[in-house]
């Protein structure tokens, strides 16, 4: 069986409600999603995905239904997207790395796309005018390396003896020199030297780790990017076996024995896309549906983690977290 076979039953399957009934019940609008984020981070993208749907009145199972196509590769995505366009689906839910969303608009010109990911979608060709999308594709444009310059200064005040910070990039992300730009720039003004560790599978996530270990990197930034989501438990676990404090976008990271995050809230976020899917699937069009950013932003910490590597959380940082872990 091909991997994306294997990729397509899975992701029919991550969501638990029944969808055998469905050739007893009348015809509804089926919503295709295509996450660049894996199986397991698919599931918690549609939960938060259907929350939004629900404030529009649809619930999956009963007026709306849900296909799942859901890749870590990048490149599988152009076929999974085929895939839906092929079942006419009402809507995609483009979601992860914006490879995602690039995959849908290049199979269809008419299936309305709502995105959600942490790109420029004016930049890498998704819209035309953030307040005016144009055409058939809109949504959410989360922050990542925008928040290159927060990060850094939670790291400053975590870890202030560190002057080199290692940041982990996927160089397979449509994004990725604009993200290693963005921290650049942020780390000159905070004085920090900056080194790059490209990681796109497995191997080289520990390769990373390790020659940052090698290179005394006082600390390690995580980007945005949906390969990373899912392997945060190993991110950690590398994080851990090399004592490199570790810095990540989205909470997932620290609930699974990362030592910090600070980013969107992307469960909102998800929620915010889903309203977007529910208005279209009313009549709006994509064209007149602005593309939004997050406006929810989050500081977690993990204390177990950071005694583990010998760290004391200053005050000053535990009193603004929005969740400590312990």
């Amino acid at each position: 069986m091909r991997r994306r076979d294997v990729v397509r039953l899975l992701g029919s399957a991550a969501v638990l409600w029944p969808r055998g009934a469905r050739a007893q019940q009348a015809p509804v609008p089926v919503i295709g999603i295509l996450s660049a984020s894996g199986q397991k981070r698919a599931a918690s993208q549609v939960s938060g995905f259907l929350k939004g749907l629900n404030e529009l009145g649809y619930a999956e199972g009963r007026n709306v239904a849900v296909e799942i196509r859901a890749t870590d590769a990048y490149d599988h995505l152009p076929g999974l997207a085929a895939e839906l366009v092929g079942q006419r689906v009402a809507l995609i839910f483009a979601v992860g790395a914006v490879n995602s969303a690039q995959a849908a608009k290049a199979a269809t010109t008419t299936i309305p796309i709502v995105f959600a990911n942490g790109s420029d979608p004016v930049m890498n060709g998704l819209v035309t005018s953030m307040s005016h999308p144009d055409g058939n594709v809109t949504g959410i444009a989360l922050l990542a390396g925008e928040l290159a310059a927060k990060r850094l200064e939670l790291l400053r005040e975590l870890i202030p003896q560190a002057s080199t910070i290692g940041v982990l990039v996927n160089p397979t992300n449509a994004r990725r020199e604009i993200d290693e730009r963005e921290i650049q720039a942020a780390a000159r003004i905070k004085g920090y030297d900056i080194v790059i560790f490209p990681a796109a599978n497995r191997a080289d996530l520990d390769i990373a780790f390790a020659t940052a270990a090698q290179q005394r990197a006082g600390a390690c930034l995580v980007t945005g990017d949906a390969f990373f989501v899912g392997h945060y438990g190993e991110l950690a676990a590398l994080a851990a076996r090399y004592q490199i404090p570790t810095s990540y976008p989205s909470r997932e990271a620290v609930e699974v024995g990362g030592l910090m995050s600070y980013g969107d809230d992307r469960q909102d976020s998800f929620r915010q896309a889903g309203i977007y899917a529910g208005r279209i699937l009313q009549g709006t069009k994509p064209a007149d549906l602005p593309v939004l950013q997050p406006t929810k932003f989050e500081l977690i910490i993990n204390l177990k983690t950071a005694k583990a590597l010998g760290l004391d959380i200053p005050p000053t940082l535990l009193a603004i977290a929005d969740d400590v872990i312990e």
